[in-house]
């Protein structure tokens, strides 16, 4: 295509999506029709708005600076209040140059004539894209003649716990960028102009890789997929060295684990699924399996917990993006192989942390094993309940004592071919069992479970949805944990 010189505008945000992949920011320049966003796009921009708001009422006095009626206003009421003798923070100030626009989240007067200038962002670290985003800033600011004094993102401090409602005070951390990004603002004209010259042409060809998933999963994975032909068993399955391995294993023109001469791997993993994969036939330790698990006593209790994270922490005594536990599966094995099931699910939006610690020292059998799938995550919910109600710390850490972990276990025993490098629980199941495929359930997979608790607590919500919602919360929840006795029976044989 051609349009002969226009001039595209940009922004911080294009940019960096210009630099994560020039075919995401061209399509999304010339056919945003393509784009597929992923459902938890919607919670992590309102994630982001939560915080960013936070961050200005913090700042006392600030004004924000409304686009209204259109950005041409708030360029000229950013210019009134930059240029007047400034004594308060400005929110979201608005400047550009050579057809790039920035709205810089908070800049801070430092009283000597220049600003602190803060990239709000709603993690709780700073990562290198932040950097980038902020030189982008400093470009355009430097340009308009703004002297920046300092400049920091802006981050949530992973140390703040929340001690009294709706008080944030502490909950952010300044980063120092300044000099970090002052290098890559230098290059920012070469790479507008590159950026021009791109959108400017024919759509960019480039594969599919890593980068389509960082630092941001691209809306059109599935778009740029769709013609290539994907190995059935590829090498860069492989469990932590499968993408050095096909690189390597590329420059002799080999992308399948069958391809790859018998022998090739020297790692006792690699060389299990590789002979997995060329035999077709699963390995299966069942004997390793049962020396393990005989010592797991009953009854026997498999635990799964799904959890909410707030970037911003709603409860007394969370942290920003601590994981919180609303639901819990519990499924009772006893000695002659009978199950029964136990749960527990908060959908009112409140604290669910004391009824859910009261519900598994209700439920929980008082001995036996209580078995996980990665279960230091299970374990570390449990203990932080008991930091929170020392009345039932006891009884939980004695519960948090008796967990044992699945994963290990079934990574060492066994592996079909079709798991693609992955123990997962639903990479597992299929190989082992007809039950249903996780593809199948409204709610599939954890982060479906965190949309649908955040959907089933919103206010605009309806109780029949809340209860459609509940409903599809249980079967997968105790999906999970009936899908752990599978497991554990197929690798001892037991049926």
């Amino acid at each position: 295509m051609s349009s002969g010189s226009r001039k595209f505008g940009l922004s911080k945000s294009k940019i960096t999506s210009f630099e994560q992949c020039p075919k995401r920011l061209w399509l999304q320049t010339h056919r945003p029709d393509l784009a597929e966003l992923d459902a938890g796009a919607e919670a992590r921009f309102a994630a982001g708005h939560e915080v960013g708001d936070a961050a200005c009422l913090l700042c006392s006095g600030g004004i924000m600076i409304e686009a209204e009626p259109d950005l041409a206003a708030a360029l000229q009421r950013t210019q009134e209040l930059t240029s007047a003798s400034a004594q308060d923070p400005l929110f979201e100030a608005t400047f550009a140059h050579d057809g790039v626009l920035v709205r810089v989240d908070i800049m801070e007067p430092d009283g000597l004539g220049g600003w602190h200038v803060a990239e709000v962002k709603s993690s709780t670290s700073r990562k290198d894209y932040h950097v980038a985003d902020l030189a982008t800033q400093l470009w355009v600011l430097r340009e308009a003649g703004v002297q920046v004094s300092s400049a920091a993102i802006r981050h949530l401090n992973n140390q703040f716990f929340l001690t009294e409602e709706g008080n944030y005070h502490g909950a952010f951390v300044d980063t120092p960028s300044l000099e970090d990004a002052k290098p890559i603002a230098l290059k920012r004209p070469k790479l507008v102009a590159e950026i021009r010259s791109v959108l400017d042409g024919e759509e960019p060809a480039r594969d599919p890789g890593g980068h389509c998933h960082d630092p941001f999963p691209c809306e059109f994975v599935a778009y740029c997929s769709r013609d290539l032909e994907t190995a059935r068993y590829p090498i860069s399955s492989l469990p932590r060295t499968g993408k050095q391995l096909a690189a390597k294993w590329a420059e002799h023109g080999i992308a399948e684990l069958k391809d790859v001469p018998a022998g090739s791997f020297t790692n006792a993993v690699h060389a299990r699924i590789h002979e997995a994969v060329l035999s077709g036939v699963a390995y299966h330790d069942v004997d390793g399996a049962r020396r393990i698990v005989e010592d797991w006593t009953f009854p026997r209790t498999y635990l799964d917990f799904e959890t909410i994270a707030f970037a911003l922490p709603r409860w007394l005594g969370t942290k920003p993006w601590e994981q919180v536990p609303f639901q819990f599966s519990a499924h009772i094995e006893d000695c002659e192989g009978q199950v029964t099931h136990r749960e527990f699910l908060s959908l009112d939006g409140k604290d669910p942390r004391r009824a859910c610690a009261e519900a598994l020292v209700a439920q929980i059998p008082q001995d036996g094993t209580v078995i996980a799938y990665n279960a230091a995550f299970e374990r570390t919910c449990i203990l932080r309940l008991a930091e929170r109600f020392s009345d039932l710390a006891d009884d939980l850490k004695a519960i948090a004592a008796r967990i044992v972990d699945l994963l290990p276990v079934t990574r060492e025993h066994w592996y079909h071919r079709d798991q693609g490098g992955s123990w997962s629980i639903k990479a597992v199941l299929p190989t082992i069992s007809n039950s249903g495929d996780y593809a199948m359930l409204d709610v599939s997979d954890g982060s479906a479970a965190q949309l649908a608790y955040l959907e089933a607590i919103a206010p605009a919500t309806s109780e029949a949805r809340v209860a459609e919602l509940a409903q599809s919360l249980r079967t997968y929840c105790a999906k999970d944990t009936y899908a752990m006795i599978e497991v554990l029976w197929h690798l001892i044989g037991a049926k």
